[in-house]
């Protein structure tokens, strides 16, 4: 039905006083239990606000600190049968009281009020927010932390950077055209001379876009991670990466060194080059021209053609073509000579580089995790007349180990494998895998490792944090951070900005582990006296670490808690997750729901991926259709008109 826009609206009455049942002693009552949920919120509100340590008595007149401790003290109480009642009236139900929580309770006691024929008396000595104060608020902070966005949406896209962003500028002018308000640069990845041209990148695309993007650098905090896991290090399979990034593009390149150096070098594979050892008295007459000429391991003939490089004092072979080395293999030094490759000596190749490798887990294998940076091995153990994997590696984090107990549960690869401690010893637990898919799971070198039950009391910051937070003071809008558990550790970073002089910079806090969660209220209550800060939910992280099954109840709760702390939210799900890693064919409905929904928070990230660009694409229009028709909570009526 379409109402045209010149007629008068109706006037709606709040309370069904028609209704035989709504008496005055109804109301009355109701009357009463809103009194005393008022005198309860303010005594246990300013109980909360006197209990923050970590502050100055200034937070008593923060109107988020008190609205945020009124908050909480309200849902100490189970008001669902109060809400029922209240709804059953014609008045609100409260259900979206959390921006602010004194005026809406103040709003139904002055209507119930009325209809008594009493005056409302609340005289309360705390500063307190006027109804729709507390929205104008939230996104008063939206903006301080997350800047504005210029692409006729409320909500900002927030994208996370690839490495190639540092030398392709065509596309981090496109994803900022396309819709990109923030770039996240995760400090994990990459380094400062790579985080320097990125920045660049974003400042001039902006600039010659006239638009506005704020930078976000990710600390990488601590990675506790699965070890070195490595195949066999006599054979070493070589497949040439195509329109790779390297010096030497379509090619494997190969740093030819001295035997007598390759006995104490030991080199994991580092992009698209490795190690080719040669006797000493070929590499000191080795020239441009020459080649290795080699019959690989499966009978195919392979030339490694010498390059040299005067200016770094070193020796490059190339090979154009998959090639397949073992320990043993026979290799010819040759030079042309009057147009004709003439055999100069031989010898045999021995292979120094050590190739991470993969191991295929299965529900019943058993995991050893050790304190000592081991490499990874495997032994397959035939007892019990079942053949079962058991597999060796380390943990980056040695003190990750004390810190386990006999059952504790233990996640890898974000969840894909399961498993939990059978066994414990002074150097090493004994994990036993108790699911993974129903094919398996591979185990590889550097997989992220999850403690859900276990606080792991890691420093706040790392040495590399550190190092990187002076960078990003200089450089960024905001410092994202993944290990800030409790008030003391957001107080220790606060210290660390204010030492570096940036005691404005925004935080971004993501609330990724059980700890973060539970400790989020005081997190909050310690920032938001003295400095700009953000949550970011991750929903991946916290699936992982709470079950999926909590997911959706948590997520819930800790939007509410920071509506009613005026905290903007980056909301982190896996959004379009498949867009971004497999292309738009690969869209799913349940993808453009969670876009929908994602007008829920201030700010929504998407990961790094092939098609990352189709995925702000898509995101920045489908936040746009629904923009106008949900606010937080609220699906406000519109005039309409059905188009079928």
């Amino acid at each position: 039905m379409t109402t045209p826009p010149n007629k008068e609206k109706p006037v709606i009455t709040i309370m069904n006083l028609e209704n035989p049942s709504i008496t005055q002693s109804v109301l009355r009552h109701l009357h009463d239990e809103i009194t005393e949920l008022i005198h309860h919120i303010h005594k246990r509100g300013l109980d909360k606000v006197g209990q923050i340590t970590l502050t100055d008595r200034t937070v008593f007149s923060d109107k988020s600190v008190v609205n945020l401790a009124q908050y909480l003290a309200l849902r100490e109480l189970d008001l669902r049968p109060l809400q029922k009642k209240l709804a059953e009236a014609g008045l609100s139900s409260l259900d979206s009281l959390e921006p602010n929580v004194f005026a809406s309770l103040k709003s139904v006691l002055q209507v119930l009020s009325h209809a008594l024929g009493n005056p409302a008396k609340i005289n309360f000595d705390f500063s307190y927010l006027e109804f729709e104060e507390g929205n104008t608020l939230l996104q008063k902070n939206a903006y301080k932390v997350l800047g504005d966005s210029r692409h006729k949406r409320i909500k900002r896209i927030m994208a996370t950077l690839p490495s190639e962003a540092a030398a392709d500028y065509k596309l981090v002018y496109n994803l900022i055209r396309e819709g990109m308000d923030i770039a996240r640069i995760n400090c994990a990845h990459d380094d400062l001379s790579a985080w320097r041209l990125m920045i660049d990148n974003i400042r001039r695309a902006a600039t010659e876009l006239d638009s506005q993007c704020r930078i976000l650098m990710d600390l990488a905090g601590h990675k506790v991670r699965t070890g070195i896991i490595l195949s066999d290090p006599q054979t070493l399979y070589i497949k040439i990466k195509k329109n790779n990034n390297d010096r030497y593009p379509n090619t494997a390149s190969f740093r030819i060194i001295s035997d007598d150096d390759g006995k104490s070098i030991a080199m994991l594979q580092s992009g698209n080059e490795f190690i080719f050892p040669v006797p000493k008295a070929v590499f000191a007459n080795l020239k441009n021209g020459d080649r290795l000429s080699i019959e690989d391991a499966r009978g195919k003939q392979r030339h490694i053609n010498i390059l040299t490089v005067p200016e770094d004092d070193h020796i490059v072979g190339l090979c154009d073509k998959t090639i397949h080395l073992i320990t043993g293999l026979k290799v010819t030094w040759q030079r042309l000579i009057d147009t004709v490759y003439s055999d100069q000596h031989t010898f045999r190749f021995v292979n120094h580089n050590s190739m991470p490798g993969k191991i295929r887990l299965r529900a019943g294998d058993n995991l050893f995790l050790h304190k000592t940076p081991i490499p990874g091995f495997v032994i397959k153990d035939p007892s019990n007349g079942k053949l079962t994997m058991v597999v060796h590696t380390s943990c980056s984090v040695p003190g990750v180990i004390d810190a386990l107990d006999l059952g504790a549960r233990v996640w890898i690869d974000d969840g894909k494998i399961s498993a939990y401690v059978s066994e414990k010893t002074p150097d090493y637990v004994i994990l036993r895998i108790s699911k993974t898919g129903p094919k398996g799971a591979k185990l590889k070198s550097d997989m992220g490792l999850s403690f859900p039950e276990i606080t792991l009391n890691l420093p706040t910051l790392t040495d590399k944090d550190q190092s990187d937070l002076d960078f990003i003071c200089e450089n960024a809008d905001m410092v994202g951070v993944s290990f800030v558990e409790t008030a003391d550790d957001m107080h220790k970073l606060i210290t660390e900005l204010v030492r570096r002089n940036a005691s404005n910079l925004p935080i971004i806090t993501k609330i990724k582990t059980a700890s973060a969660v539970k400790n989020l209220p005081e997190i909050l209550f310690v920032s938001l006296p003295s400095h700009p800060v953000g949550v970011m939910i991750p929903c991946g992280d916290l699936a992982v670490e709470l079950g999926n099954i909590r997911l959706a109840e948590i997520q819930e709760e800790l939007l509410r808690l920071c509506e009613a702390a005026h905290v903007p939210v980056v909301w982190a799900p896996q959004v379009f997750e498949s867009i971004t890693r497999f292309g738009i064919r690969s869209s799913s409905r349940p993808g453009f729901t969670d876009a929908a929904m994602a007008v829920r928070a201030e700010c929504i990230m998407l990961n790094k991926g092939p098609f990352l660009l189709d995925a702000v694409r898509l995101l920045d229009m489908a936040l746009k259709c629904v923009q106008d028709r949900q606010h937080k909570k609220n699906f406000p009526f519109m005039y309409f008109t059905l188009v079928i």
